[in-house]
């Protein structure tokens, strides 16, 4: 019984793995296709489950975030057709990406701090930094 639940664990993981590949690829070819937008909803969408086995899968995830939004180039369009239920993930992908140290990276991420912080207030970076459970 206890082999069962762990092989259906393991596939469990596996089909998460599987499903951020392919929005990844989605996320690429919206960013080739210049809909920065839909990119940057679809990287938002359904972030990892919080899982100890599915640590690895939080950065598989963070690599289609990233991409997606390192291609933003008009970061108050972004958020003015980015609906707000979004937020507060975002500003938590804005904190992980500042902890990355990479440059360009960290622009990018302040840049978004500041417009989000202006357009959610206060409490989306209250949110997003005491919200343990969902980590990104």
């Amino acid at each position: 019984m206890a082999e069962a639940k762990k092989s259906m664990g393991f596939d469990n993981v596996e089909d998460i793995l599987t499903k951020i590949e392919n929005k990844s690829l989605k996320i690429e070819s919206l960013i080739k296709q210049y809909k920065f937008i839909e990119a940057i909803k679809t990287a938002l969408e359904g972030y990892p489950p919080q899982d100890e086995r599915c640590k690895h899968l939080q950065s598989a995830n963070w690599i289609g975030v990233h991409k997606a939004l390192m291609a933003i180039k008009d970061v108050e369009g972004m958020l003015r057709s980015l609906d707000p239920q979004y937020y507060d993930i975002l500003m938590k992908y804005a904190y992980r990406g500042l902890s990355s140290g990479n440059r360009t990276t960290c622009d990018q991420c302040l840049k978004i701090h500041e417009k989000l912080t202006e357009k959610a207030g206060f409490g989306c970076i209250l949110r997003s930094l005491v919200d343990t459970v969902n980590t990104v």
